[in-house]
């Protein structure tokens, strides 16, 4: 699949935010927002953040007041109803474990089309979202497509629907945006760690501030 339908139809992006994201992350999760002056507006980017809840994605493309498309688990989009609705807020697959070279050509085109590209640098929930192990997808997309990382952190969110629960709870939530950081000069190995793990550093200082 090619960057996703939203990129053809930003009205279904912005009814689905402004009807159903912004409301229910204002009213009933008390959300704040910190650093927006930050986020780069007049170039694509790529948003790097922490990553405890599925609920990550909406929250961080609503906060960052842009279209944004974000890497989503394959399995995501095989469940009845939420598999269009994240199709229409501007997700594209991704298989876990492996190179995936059509998630890869769909971030380079949402890059190319003008939109941020959310990804988790981790690439997997962690308990309180802090980075323990960065992997180099982020930093080497940034490094082919020369466009800056913004660090990003949800303070809250995997209190909202621990695993195991049924129904989500009203927690409060809090994102913050850091210092865009400048993509690496060169794939090289070494210098993509050294960039993930800058960019892994200040999510983890992002979300040590709390609430």
């Amino acid at each position: 699949m090619s960057f996703p339908e939203a990129q053809r139809n930003l009205i279904s992006y912005h009814v689905i935010k402004w009807l159903l994201v912004s409301p229910t992350l204002h009213g009933c999760f008390r959300l704040r927002i910190y650093g927006q002056e930050l986020i780069p507006q007049d170039q694509p980017f790529i948003a790097v953040a922490s990553h405890a809840s599925n609920l990550d994605p909406p929250i961080i493309a609503n906060c960052l007041g842009r279209p944004t498309a974000f890497m989503a688990k394959e399995e995501l989009f095989t469940v009845p109803v939420l598999g269009e609705v994240i199709r229409w807020y501007g997700a594209f697959p991704v298989k876990r474990g492996a190179a995936d070279r059509a998630a890869l050509r769909s971030a380079l085109e949402a890059l190319e089309a003008g939109w941020a590209v959310g990804l988790f640098i981790q690439g997997t929930r962690t308990l309180d979202g802090h980075i323990t192990e960065a992997q180099p997808g982020a930093v080497l997309l940034a490094s082919k497509a020369n466009v800056p990382l913004l660090p990003v952190s949800v303070w809250g969110s995997g209190d909202i629907l621990p695993k195991g629960a049924k129904f989500p709870k009203f927690a409060p939530v809090t994102v913050r945006f850091g210092q865009p950081i400048a993509p690496p000069q060169s794939s090289h190995r070494e210098e993509l760690n050294q960039v993930s793990q800058h960019c892994a550093r200040a999510i983890n200082d992002l979300l040590d501030l709390g609430r």
